[in-house]
C-alpha cells in the first residue's frame, strides 16, 4: 500500500452527524460510557479497533503493541468510524479516535509518530471530546499497562486536546455523574446543530 493510500484511509468521510469522542487513558470508563450514550441516543457507537487487534496479537504471539502496529490500528479505526457514520442517528459515539493513537505513539515510542498518522489526526474533526479522568479504579487485563503512570498519561491526553484546539469537557466521578454531564453537553450541541440547519 502506498503512502498516499494510507493517508487517504486515515481521513474522515464527510457526514452530517455530530461526532463525540471518548478520550483518555486506559481503564477510565470510556467503553462503558460509549455504550450507555449510544443506547440513550438510539444510535451506533464505534468500538476501539485496537482492542481486538492487539488481543489477537497477544493470543497468537504473546507480543504487545509495537510501532509497526499503529498504522494498521489507525486505518482500522477510521474504517469503522466511516462505516458507522453512515448508520448513525444524529450522533456518532466514538470510543476513541486516531488522535488517541497519536498520543500513545508519542508517549510509548519516544515522541515518534508516523507523519501520515499525525497529519490525519490533526485534520480530522469532532464536535466534542469527553476526557475521562483517572478516578475510576484500575482494572487489569492482558493489554493494559502503566497503572503507576496514570496521571502522566492523563496529562498527555489533555495536553493533546489543548495543543490541537479540540473542544472538550472533563468527566470525573461515578458512572451516573459522568453520564449526566456528557448528556447535558451533547444535548446542547444537538440543539445548536438543529438550529443551524
Amino acid at each position: 500500500m502506498s503512502k498516499n493510500d494510507e493517508y487517504r484511509l486515515l481521513r474522515q468521510t464527510p457526514s452530517d452527524v455530530l461526532k463525540i469522542v471518548l478520550f483518555g487513558p486506559e481503564s477510565t470508563g470510556k467503553t462503558t460510557l460509549a455504550s450507555q450514550l449510544a443506547r440513550h441516543y438510539h444510535t451506533v457507537w464505534v468500538r476501539e479497533f485496537a482492542r481486538n487487534y492487539l488481543q489477537d496479537k497477544w493470543n497468537d504471539e504473546r507480543k504487545t503493541c509495537e510501532p509497526s502496529d499503529l498504522m494498521p490500528i489507525a486505518i482500522g479505526q477510521m474504517a469503522l468510524e466511516n462505516n458507522l457514520a453512515q448508520k448513525a442517528n444524529r450522533v456518532l459515539i466514538c470510543d476513541t479516535d486516531i488522535l488517541e493513537t497519536m498520543v500513545y505513539s508519542e508517549t510509548y515510542y519516544g515522541g515518534f509518530v508516523e507523519p501520515d498518522l499525525e497529519k490525519a489526526a490533526r485534520k480530522n474533526q469532532y464536535d466534542l471530546y469527553l476526557l475521562t479522568y483517572i478516578d475510576i479504579p484500575w482494572e487489569e487485563d492482558d493489554l493494559r499497562d502503566r497503572p503507576e503512570q496514570r496521571q502522566e498519561m492523563f496529562d498527555a491526553f489533555e495536553e493533546a486536546l489543548i495543543k490541537n484546539n479540540r473542544p472538550y469537557i472533563l468527566l470525573k466521578g461515578g458512572k451516573m455523574q459522568r453520564f449526566d454531564k456528557a448528556v447535558k453537553a451533547i444535548d446542547q450541541l444537538l440543539k445548536s446543530h438543529h438550529e443551524k440547519k
